[in-house]
């Protein structure tokens, strides 16, 4: 595997708008120069269901990431993130979104999000807890998550794609009419990890 090489699983339930972010990921990877590989789980998406992506970056023959071998889980749910760990090792960079979205059906109590995040420490070098919900309701619409998740990610200094060339992607795949608001998501999210 080259150095260079970069994966990520992208994760939350549906209508979280995490293909679209996915997407708006790999073509700015593209028009970096980067070869992309992808691939999308969508089950039950429509029924609060879970809804993956497997995103590599580089010199990759398949989208399927081994277990433990992901660079980065980017998670729009915290439930959704304890899922997504088999993907993961003690080096991973863990950005998830903190706010919990509890199934309409569910009749297991929802863990605490403190504890949740205590132990994670506990175990991974590098967890990002972003309160993402808030952050999109202070840029403007709450529907600007994956947004504000999309900026946390280009925060990372290992990340391979700069900000500028995602903001590029951004406009190239969303209605005009929402630039600001995604703008100002995407900086939020930015300045949530950079602190």
């Amino acid at each position: 595997m080259a150095e260079d090489n970069y994966s990520m699983y992208i994760c939350g339930v549906g209508g979280q708008g995490i293909i679209k972010t996915s997407v708006i990921i790999g073509e700015a990877a593209m028009n970096e120069g980067h070869n992309v590989v992808m691939s999308e789980i969508h089950g039950m998406s429509q029924r609060e269901g879970s809804v993956s992506t497997e995103l590599k970056i580089g010199d990759f023959d398949s989208s399927i990431l081994p277990e433990h071998s992901a660079d980065m889980i980017l998670s729009f749910e915290p439930i959704e993130l304890v899922r997504a760990l088999d993907k993961a090792n003690k080096d991973t960079k863990l950005v998830f979104n903190t706010f919990p979205l509890i199934p309409s059906s569910g009749d297991k109590p929802y863990p605490k999000i403190d504890n949740l995040i205590s132990i994670l420490k506990e175990n991974y070098n590098n967890v990002l807890p972003i309160e993402g919900n808030q952050l999109a309701i202070d840029a403007g619409n709450i529907v600007s998550l994956n947004m504000v998740l999309l900026g946390a990610v280009t925060a990372d200094d290992n990340f391979p794609i700069s900000k500028e060339s995602v903001i590029d992607a951004m406009k190239n795949n969303l209605n005009p009419k929402f630039h600001d608001l995604n703008l100002k998501a995407i900086e939020s999210g930015y300045e949530w990890i950079r602190g």
